[in-house]
């Protein structure tokens, strides 16, 4: 018996098959081979066709069904994991009218920056639980203004998720969860926001069907089996944005526990209990993958854009030439904590939430010309990047997550001595690192939505632990020290 699991992504599409009995991946791919595209008409904008990702998926599923030799009759459900608040749109024929605006466009900031004022700051964030901004919502917003005739033409809206999710079932559905991330739920009256609706003139009509996170979403169409090479009727049983299915790949679940990744931009992402906000919109809050109307479980979202591109940046443009990343975090860690004396504000990849939306781009404090070279920089580099991590943390602390356990996959920065050892010295925080991803992850959320799995304890009782960091207690002045004289920066 297994379960298939599908990542949508906007580099590849991967899938990966897990056997469900003992929770082993027993064949994984990925397409393409190289980076999928992304067309930029204008300057921020960022697009991608939907008919892409379902031939990306269909690539990786064929190899993966010819590695694993499995009958298609033995997958039991289907999960789907997919990059967030991107904006799919069809007509009445279930055709697409356009490329996908998806989550690193941002052209539609404007839309949102209104919305947020017209309806008012303080219901947006008790309401909405986040500022309109430059999410799905906004986007749509966008298409009204500026293409008329095809927003004419539009019979439902899609995330990515869903988008896969119809390619499959030939249904037209979503979740609570993804219509919080396209900001379109209202967590005080537990229904579509009537106030976006009505702001920005959409019918409510072009919402589709809500269905739990877990459960049975639809069936493959004896079409989508034909093409796919899977069983018609083999049901779809789970789908979720990419960050909550991260957090479910790492089995975090109840409040106070905590995921991260620190891949080209980095995501630390709490579960709260209670209905909360930062009144600065700093932090996003989406509903998590359990939650529902009667048990609050929200996911709090911080997103630091110059993570592992600060440090590929400076790979290429500072590090001795033909250097590993390992050879580089060994250089660097011939240098004390604090860098001696240098902080890196890590902000060039664009405007920083955490920052209100300011755009300081990167900079570099405290070069002393006689003592300090590339090493120096280098361990600056990666402190500069924790250190904006466990900013954004302490609002998050002050929204009730108090985290003593950091959950990641073992994987991109985490990889890193510094940057674990650098995170659990200045947050006080465990860092716990496993083995696994988003579409082995999607695999286990439909074992759970299926049924196969009785709990989410059950569905990741075999995670493999791959190693802990403890805070160094011996340390901890030091690695406070460093991070108040970065802060004293901002």
């Amino acid at each position: 018996m297994y379960l298939l699991g599908i990542d949508i992504g906007s580099s590849s599409v991967k899938a990966s098959l897990v056997n469900a009995e003992t929770g082993k991946c027993v064949a994984s791919d990925f397409s393409p081979k190289v980076e999928m595209e992304i067309t930029a008409v204008k300057a921020g904008w960022a697009e991608q066709k939907p008919e892409n990702w379902w031939s990306n998926f269909k690539t990786a599923l064929a190899t993966i069904l010819k590695e694993s030799g499995i009958k298609n009759s033995e997958i039991k459900a289907i999960g789907i994991s997919y990059q967030m608040h991107g904006l799919v749109l069809v007509d009445k024929n279930k055709e697409v009218l356009r490329p996908s605006i998806i989550w690193c466009d941002s052209r539609a900031v404007p839309y949102g920056e209104k919305a947020f004022k017209a309806i008012g700051e303080e219901k947006c964030l008790s309401h909405l639980l986040n500022s309109p901004g430059n999410f799905t919502a906004s986007k749509l917003a966008w298409v009204k203004e500026n293409e008329p005739e095809l927003f004419a033409k539009i019979d439902k809206i899609m995330l990515p998720g869903d988008y896969i999710a119809m390619k499959l079932t030939g249904d037209i559905t979503t979740t609570v969860s993804g219509l919080s991330e396209g900001i379109f739920w209202d967590f005080k009256n537990n229904c579509v926001s009537e106030d976006i609706l009505r702001y920005f003139g959409f019918s409510p009509s072009i919402i589709p069907a809500i269905l739990p996170t877990f459960s049975e979403q639809g069936k493959v169409t004896a079409a989508a089996a034909t093409e796919l090479g899977l069983a018609e009727g083999t049901p779809v049983t789970y789908r979720a944005g990419d960050q909550p299915n991260n957090a479910l790949s790492l089995n975090v679940f109840n409040p106070g526990e905590v995921a991260a990744t620190a891949g080209t931009s980095g995501v630390v992402y709490g579960v709260n209990g209670t209905v909360k906000y930062d009144p600065q919109s700093r932090v996003n809050t989406f509903a998590h993958v359990n939650h529902t109307a009667t048990t609050t479980r929200l996911g709090v979202l911080l997103c630091i854009n110059g993570t592992g591109i600060l440090n590929s940046w400076m790979k290429k443009n500072v590090a001795p030439e033909n250097l590993s990343y390992k050879e580089i975090d060994a250089l660097a860690n011939e240098i004390a904590i604090g860098s001696e004396g240098i902080s890196i504000l890590p902000f060039g990849n664009g405007a920083e939430r955490v920052l209100g939306n300011k755009e300081i781009g990167c900079s570099i404090h405290g070069i002393n010309f006689n003592k300090h070279g590339k090493a120096q920089l280098l361990r600056a580099a990666q402190e500069g990047i924790v250190f904006s991590f466990a900013y954004g943390m302490e609002i998050m602390q002050a929204m009730g997550i108090d985290t003593r356990v950091i959950r990641a996959g073992f994987a991109n920065m985490f990889m890193s001595s510094i940057f674990r050892d650098t995170l659990a010295g200045v947050t006080g925080a465990t860092i716990e690192l496993f083995n696994t991803d988003g579409s082995v992850g999607a695999a286990k959320g439909a074992g759970i939505g299926a049924g196969i799995y009785k709990s989410n304890v059950e569905a990741f009782e075999t995670l493999e632990k791959l190693k802990i960091v403890e805070p160094d207690k011996a340390h901890e002045a030091a690695y406070k020290e460093a991070y108040e004289l970065w802060k004293s920066k901002l």
